[in-house]
């Protein structure tokens, strides 16, 4: 009877010292739980920029190779190729290719007459970029020093809408802004005499433009 009551004891000792044990083990998990909850709640927003970064840098450097194929156009088809940007009543821009068809460049009234046949499909930025639009951030600094900043409009291209490539290698020189969510600000720039294109990002940091 005896022994039989220290086996119980000894048991019963056993048991609780699991179970505290068990607990530990439960406190432990909870706060390891809570712990990587904080931190994924505060990793969240910095995942959050640097997908909207990639998808402006994105955009921009999408727009720099349409760009680029639209100058390899205009040489091959020995005709004017360009671009028309459009703004859209609901914000942003769309935009879509056209051919010279008459010889006297890509003009907005030949557009409309057909003259100047569209040669691709109409396009938005924010189609296949989500949050990613042509655009500017306030009081953004003009690119090169003593230069026009972009203000409200950021397709810069003089005083016209049309991008032109010819077929000796020339362009229309301006600036497109690319503006993301988040102030991801990024410009897409076309140099006249080559027809080459150029990718700038803005840091807000420094509150510089450089290389992307």
């Amino acid at each position: 009877m005896r022994k039989m009551r220290l086996v119980v004891r000894a048991r019963l000792r056993a048991f609780r010292r699991a179970a505290t044990e068990v607990g530990y083990t439960v406190l432990e998990l909870t706060f390891a739980v809570s712990l990587a909850m904080v931190i994924g709640a505060a990793a969240v927003p910095r995942l959050l920029t640097s997908a909207d970064e990639i998808r402006a840098a994105g955009a921009a450097r999408y727009v720099a190779t349409r760009l680029h194929g639209a100058r390899l156009a205009a040489v091959a088809r020995s005709a004017a190729v360009g671009w028309q940007f459009v703004g859209s009543p609901t914000g942003g821009y769309t935009f879509a290719p056209y051919q010279d068809g008459n010889g006297n460049g890509i003009r907005s009234r030949d557009i409309q007459d057909g003259i100047d046949p569209q040669v691709g499909p109409v396009e938005r930025l924010s189609n296949q970029f989500p949050g990613v639009e042509f655009g500017a951030l306030p009081g953004l600094p003009p690119i090169d020093p003593g230069g026009s900043p972009p203000g409200s409009d950021p397709i810069r291209l003089g005083t016209g809408s049309i991008l032109t490539f010819t077929p000796t290698g020339t362009a229309t020189a301006g600036t497109l802004y690319v503006l993301g969510r988040n102030r991801a600000q990024y410009a897409v720039r076309v140099l006249g005499e080559t027809g080459r294109t150029r990718v700038l990002r803005f840091n807000p940091t420094t509150g510089q433009w450089g290389p992307a």
